[in-house]
């Protein structure tokens, strides 16, 4: 069966249009670049690789949501799982900061092809249940297992040597591999998303029964697309436990996941670059508003429903809407 098949799916769109969707990503990857090579010497550099790990994990999070159409309210369980296992790895045996990065990512996506397996049998809000309350084992299991370090997390987490000669205990070493690694998620999203089995995910988002209908193996592709997130949501988990040095038990908790979903609504859903956007809203406010305690969740939670009323698509979504352009 040859991708044709789900032409129904596909926006057809005028030239002029094409060409104004093609030029305005070309406008937000040099965006992009531009801001992740630069940023070091504009901003704090620990802020911005916070802020790259958060994107990447929204990123990882609308891969399934936004491209799918499945919510998973238990992503923090990849996140963090991921984090525990590479401090454990760095600290406990030794391993190189690259080689604990991609253990732990493998570690994630090999915890997402369980889950998945056990979730993808419903849909809707039976689905976000059994998510949740999967990632809730997991904390269990964080809180309680030896290595772990229980309420006190990991900490003294080593950065190490990448490639054996590179100090990550330096700030520009680290945060240029804090972005390589992110570019290199982003990137590998927007293949996915951009391939024939991207499609297929979309076409399952906009109309399940259609494309059962068509022959495709419905559960199968939501199944590989859960571990794909998963795997990265652990890569960006991974690469913020070395960045800080540490891996709590927040990382793994139920609101890191409620978060990480505020990221991608905020940003917009289903878009390529909102995640990103997102990110950066949520993170800035957290670090500019620090000072005043919990209260920042109250503005947070407000900026949300200022965004739902005014961009119901998220930032992003609205944007390419008035510029009347396919998507971003």
């Amino acid at each position: 069966m040859s991708m044709s098949d789900i032409g129904e799916f596909d926006d057809h769109l005028p030239t002029s249009e094409q060409g104004r969707s093609r030029l305005a990503q070309r406008a937000m990857w040099v965006l992009l670049v531009g801001f992740v090579g630069l940023a070091p010497f504009m901003l704090y550099p620990v802020f911005v690789m916070q802020l790259l790990c958060f994107a990447l994990f929204a990123c990882a999070l609308n891969l399934l949501i936004g491209f799918t159409g499945l919510l998973s309210f238990g992503h923090a369980a990849f996140f963090g799982g991921a984090a525990y296992i590479t401090g454990y790895l760095l600290t406990s045996l030794g391993f190189p900061p690259l080689l604990g990065v991609i253990a732990g990512a493998l570690f994630s996506a090999a915890l997402g092809a369980v889950v998945g397996a056990l979730a993808i049998r419903r849909q809707g809000i039976y689905f976000a249940m059994i998510t949740l309350a999967l990632a809730q084992i997991v904390y269990f299991f964080a809180l309680q297992l030896p290595f772990t370090g229980g309420e006190n997390g990991l900490q003294g987490i080593p950065r190490g040597h990448l490639l054996g000669f590179i100090d990550l205990n330096q700030s520009l070493a680290m945060y240029y591999f804090v972005a390589a690694v992110f570019l290199a998620g982003f990137l590998l999203i927007y293949r996915i998303i951009h391939s024939p089995f991207g499609q297929v995910l979309q076409a399952i988002r906009e109309n399940e029964p259609r494309a059962l209908s068509l022959g495709y193996n419905v559960n199968r592709f939501k199944l590989i697309a859960f571990i794909l997130s998963a795997g990265i949501a652990g890569l960006a988990g991974a690469t913020k436990c070395i960045v800080f040095q540490f891996a709590s038990l927040t990382d793994v908790h139920w609101q890191m996941s409620g978060e990480v979903i505020l990221m991608t609504l905020l940003g917009g859903l289903g878009t390529m670059f909102g995640p990103v956007v997102g990110a950066f809203i949520v993170v800035t406010l957290q670090q500019a508003l620090a000072g005043i305690g919990s209260w920042v969740q109250v503005v947070i939670g407000a900026t949300f429903m200022a965004c739902v009323l005014l961009f119901r698509r998220g930032v992003v979504g609205e944007l390419a809407r008035i510029l009347k352009i396919n998507s971003l």
